[in-house]
């Protein structure tokens, strides 16, 4: 967790010019209905050493603060998965679910990095593949905070239907983690998706 805060603290110090410039040209935020928005996307990872491979959706709920940050909560569901043959002879399949908050800075337009701590549950199984292996097979429950950092691209227009793609890796150091192998090798993360504003922009 101690990485998951100093993460963020890091992130909020670089863009604390945006934030003075976005004070200068708009006035003071108040809540607004138009600025909540829902969506979510699919998740594709592939590679690391032992051939791992994921794939996942990810509905979302969030709120536009201001024209260059937005923030929300995100869930997960993940379906993870180790071929035998360069898994020391254990095939391993592994599905996820998960809940995180995001935050996405766009320090200019398309453009956005993004922060996204989780928390994920995780259930395996392994089964020994192995030529003179057991073939038996054992089942897993294991729990692992992530902390995925990222940047990405996207059509953004507060009040708008909006698209994004974005790409990840876990900086975190948790061995359970779902976006980490068995040797330690980071699996990138790519997720895309929309997300529709509650209240559209008239036209």
């Amino acid at each position: 967790m101690k990485l998951v805060f100093q993460g963020i603290l890091l992130l909020l110090a670089s863009i604390s010019g945006f934030a003075q410039e976005e004070k200068e040209e708009e006035p003071k935020h108040s809540f607004k209905k138009e600025n909540i928005f829902v969506g979510g996307g699919i998740g594709l990872g592939v590679g690391g050493f032992s051939g791992g491979f994921n794939i996942g959706a990810n509905p979302e709920v969030g709120y536009s603060i201001a024209n260059w940050i937005d923030a929300g909560i995100s869930t997960n569901i993940n379906y993870f998965s180790y071929r035998a043959e360069v898994n020391n002879g254990i095939r391993q399949r592994s599905t996820n679910y998960g809940v995180g908050v995001f935050t996405r800075i766009y320090p200019f337009r398309g453009f956005f990095l993004q922060v996204l701590p989780e928390y994920n549950w995780i259930n395996t199984n392994l089964k020994d593949e192995r030529q003179f292996g057991s073939g038996e097979t054992l089942k897993i429950k294991q729990e692992a905070p992530s902390f995925l950092l990222g940047a990405g691209y996207g059509s953004r227009m507060i009040g708008d239907m909006n698209f994004f793609t974005v790409i990840m890796v876990d900086m975190g150091n948790n061995s359970n983690s779902p976006y980490i192998d068995t040797y330690g090798s980071k699996l990138p993360i790519l997720r895309t998706g929309f997300n529709f504003y509650l209240k559209p922009k008239r036209r």
